[in-house]
Parts: structure tokens; C-alpha cells; sequence
């Protein structure tokens, strides 16, 4: 079989993830492999894709190549993705495949992403492959990599692959009303808000739009500019399509032990004092090939000058979206995920699929809310999943990784269940108790009266006190 292998790592050949692939050639020598290296080519061929087309067209299986970069395939790739929807080759009827290595934080929805776009263009899937980085190091992992190459190769024969997504429908932009003063009666939220702020007596809080609009994104910004309207406090747009972004994230880490990127474009400095010492942030964005876009994905993976480093916790989030957002469900994913590991209290996101003035101003109202309360919520699994891979990556690679351990000392994020000798040893004695059916007999109830005792007296002691908590 006549196999292409798109590496969509910045480092070419020096990928870590490629070396799985290397160790499959070598496996199956019978099989043809080729490399288009599209994460380090990426410039080459936005002026001239045409070996990339060429390349595409011979082969009978494509096979995706990447680290896992911030919940997605690396912006360098993303973009490789827009080329060839550009270009307008058929890759219709054609196999495709992924291979990806990451401490598995957020894979499930990079390979989404490569399997969404790649059923656009017609192409037949086979589930993909995360390893860990370290997998091929074992044998283990070897043994699993040659089993998922044997898996590809009986799909391809027997023409199996995976079910096509549902069809997605053209995208519907309902208009966007962007009133010139907002007529509010007295009294109301966003009345009593403006009159705080003129007579300082309340903060005047301060929120970043960041957006990568285009001039003919006439959409979008409708949408921006109503948020800003009827939003009771400042907020300014930062577009970070006309930041002069040196390139994406190269995964050098460069980055981990003084958090100064490699890059000499001063995009960690412009990051940190123009976008993340804002109050609060929206983002604004039209959905691309199923993501924010190849812009949105570099602006992303650069972010990275902050290690895994929640610089930004407890300050709220919200999105302008254009586009069908309810049909993307990995997007959903992605944004909600974002905001719980980084610790963000979700205001809302706000689309123009049925009703975006009702969405935007439920939005400013939630997020302005959130501001004067410094209102947050306890994670989900989407935030106590994604950071407990982080503390225990930063825990093991805290010689490297020095900025990042220290935030992680400094904020309490080294949460190991280790540290709580006395529960683990009062699991022991309960667990010997129940292990004894005589005990359990006598005992009865009296464990879940026990379980139950601290949560009475905290009830028992907001008795007296219980308006004055709740005020």
C-alpha cells in the first residue's frame, strides 16, 4: 500500500510523534511510506501547494502525524487543512488515518478535529492512534502500535471504516441589531452600573475582545459591536489577525524555564499586558473547518509562553460565535474544557443561529454579573481531569519545567491524594469494618449516619446565622 504520511509537527523529522511512524516502516517494509512534512513546510506551501496536491493524489492511504497542541492538532497543521480545502483536489474515497503522542490531555478532541475534516473532504476514516510520548520507549507500546498498523491495514482490506458524521447544514446568520444608544429605563442593571462607575463607587471593570474579524466579516462584527453597546462596563478589541505573529508555536520549550519565548516578535509581552490583565475576556470568532480557525489556533499554541501556568484564573469568559455552533459538538467540548482547566468561570457563548441579540445581551449580562461578584464555580470532570495530567506532568518534569512548577507550588495545584495520610488510613479502617459481615450486621445504619454527621452540623450551626451566609 502506497502510504502518505502528513507530519504536522514544527519540528520535521525531530518529531517525537514521527518516530512511531519511522518504527511501523520498519515493521512493514512491504508497505510504501511518504512524507510530507506540512507543520515545518507550512510557508513553503502557502505559495505553492502543488507538491502537496501531487502528493495527495497518489497514494491510498493519508496518514496524519502530530503532537497534541492545546486541545488540537498544531496551528501549522490547521492550517495545512485550510490549503487543501483551498486547492480543490478530491481526496473523496480515500483512507485516512491519525497518529498522535501527548500525556493524553484533550486528545480525544484533536483526533475529532482530523476526523471531522477529513470526512468533509470524502475521505473513508480509521480510528486513530494516541500514544503517550514515552510509549515506543516500552514494550508495551510497541506491541500496541504494530497492532493498531495490522487493525489499518485489515480495515483497508475488508473496507471498513468509521460511520460518516451527520451532514452539517449551511451555516444561518440571523441579524444582529447594533442599537446606537441603548434605552434603558431607570433603575435597571445596566443603568445603576453606569451611574456606579461615573460616580466611583464601584470598579470600573475592564474586558478584552479578542477576535481575528476580517474586514468583510460583516457578521461578526455586528456581533462585537452590539456586545459592546449594551456591555455596561469598558471593553476594547484586540484583532490578532493584525498582530505581526512571527509564526506558530514550535514546540521548542525554549519557553519552560523563564517563560521568554524563542520568537522575537514580543508576543509574550503584548499576551500578558494586553490581553491577560484584563478583568475578563470574550473571544470572537466565525467557525472555520470546524475550529476557530488556523489564526485563532496560532494565536493559541503561542500562548504556550505561559507553560500550564492558569495565569488567568477566576476572570470570566465569553464568546461571540458565528456559525451553526449547536452542530459542532467537539467545538463545544473544547470551549467548555478551556474554560474549566483554566479555571474561568463560563458567562456564555452567544451565537447568530436563532436569536443573537437575545444570546449577546444574556451574555454582557452573565458576564457582567460574574465581574461585580467575582463569581466562579467548582470544576467539572472537563477541569479535574485536564489538571490532574498537568500536575503530574509539571510534578515529574519540574527540572525543566521550573516557571510552571513554581505556579504550581505557589497556588496549591500539587493536590496528590498522598498528602492526606489520614483519610487513607481512615478508608482502611472503614473498608476492614465493611470487609466483616458480623460488623456490618451490628453496625447497620450507623456508617451512613457517620458519613452524614459533619454535613448535620454544619446544617445545625447555620441555624442562627443562615440570613446573615446568605447575604
Amino acid at each position: 500500500m502506497n502510504i502518505l504520511v502528513v507530519n504536522g509537527s514544527p519540528k520535521g523529522s525531530a518529531s517525537i510523534t514521527l518516530q512511531t511512524v519511522l518504527y511501523l516502516q520498519k515493521c512493514f517494509p512491504q508497505h510504501t511510506f511518504q512524507y510530507l512534512h506540512a507543520g515545518q513546510q507550512i510557508r513553503m506551501l502557502e505559495k505553492d501547494f502543488t507538491p502537496a496536491v501531487q502528493a495527495l493524489e497518489k497514494v491510498e492511504l493519508i496518514l496524519f502525524s502530530y503532537p497534541v497542541y492545546t486541545f488540537l492538532a498544531p496551528s501549522q497543521l490547521h492550517r495545512f487543512l485550510e490549503l487543501v480545502k483551498e486547492s480543490g483536489i478530491s481526496l473523496a474515497g480515500k483512507y485516512a488515518t491519525q497518529i498522535t503522542t501527548s500525556k493524553h490531555f484533550y486528545d480525544v478532541t484533536a483526533h475529532r478535529y482530523i476526523q471531522e475534516n477529513c470526512q468533509d473532504l470524502g475521505m473513508r476514516m480509521i480510528k486513530g492512534f494516541s500514544a503517550d510520548m514515552e510509549d515506543l520507549l516500552r514494550s508495551q507500546g510497541q506491541k500496541e502500535a504494530i497492532a493498531f498498523f495490522r487493525y489499518v491495514l485489515w480495515c483497508r482490506k475488508t473496507e471498513s471504516f468509521e460511520p460518516p458524521l451527520a451532514p452539517r447544514s449551511l451555516p444561518v446568520h440571523k441579524p444582529v441589531q447594533v442599537p446606537k444608544v441603548m434605552q434603558q429605563e431607570e433603575g435597571t442593571e445596566r443603568s445603576r452600573d453606569k451611574k456606579d462607575q461615573k460616580a466611583g463607587s464601584r470598579k470600573a471593570y475592564k474586558v478584552v475582545i479578542v477576535t481575528d474579524a476580517r474586514e468583510e466579516d460583516t457578521q461578526l462584527r455586528r456581533m462585537i459591536a452590539r456586545f459592546q453597546a449594551v456591555f455596561p462596563y469598558e471593553s476594547r478589541i484586540v484583532n490578532i489577525r493584525e498582530y505581526p505573529l512571527a509564526g506558530g508555536c514550535l514546540g521548542c520549550f525554549h519557553c519552560a524555564a523563564t517563560g521568554k519565548c524563542i520568537y522575537r516578535d514580543g508576543f509574550d509581552e503584548f499576551l500578558r499586558g494586553d490581553i491577560q490583565s484584563a478583568d475578563g475576556t470574550v473571544y470572537a470568532f466565525s467557525i472555520q473547518d470546524h475550529s476557530m480557525g488556523a489564526v485563532f489556533k496560532k494565536y493559541d499554541d503561542r500562548q504556550f509562553c505561559n507553560g500550564h501556568r492558569t495565569v488567568t484564573m477566576g476572570s470570566p469568559v465569553g464568546y461571540l460565535v458565528s456559525g451553526n455552533y449547536s452542530e459542532e459538538e467537539n467545538l463545544r467540548m473544547i470551549l467548555e474544557g478551556r474554560s474549566e482547566v483554566g479555571g474561568n468561570f463560563l458567562a456564555g457563548v452567544a451565537t447568530d443561529e436563532h436569536d443573537p441579540d437575545g444570546d449577546i445581551d444574556r451574555l454582557s449580562r452573565t458576564l457582567a454579573y460574574a465581574l461585580r461578584h467575582h463569581y466562579a464555580q467548582p470544576k467539572n470532570f472537563y477541569g479535574v481531569g485536564g489538571m490532574k495530567i498537568f500536575r503530574d506532568l509539571i510534578f515529574l518534569m519540574q527540572g525543566m519545567m521550573r516557571a510552571d512548577h513554581r505556579f504550581f507550588k505557589e497556588n496549591g495545584q500539587y493536590d496528590f491524594p498522598q498528602k492526606q495520610p489520614g483519610t487513607i488510613l481512615k478508608m482502611y479502617l472503614v473498608g476492614t469494618l465493611m470487609a466483616s459481615p458480623a460488623v456490618q450486621k451490628k453496625i447497620g445504619n450507623q456508617l451512613t449516619e457517620g458519613m452524614l454527621a459533619p454535613y448535620r452540623k454544619i446544617l445545625e450551626e447555620d441555624k442562627g446565622d443562615g440570613r446573615k451566609k446568605q447575604k
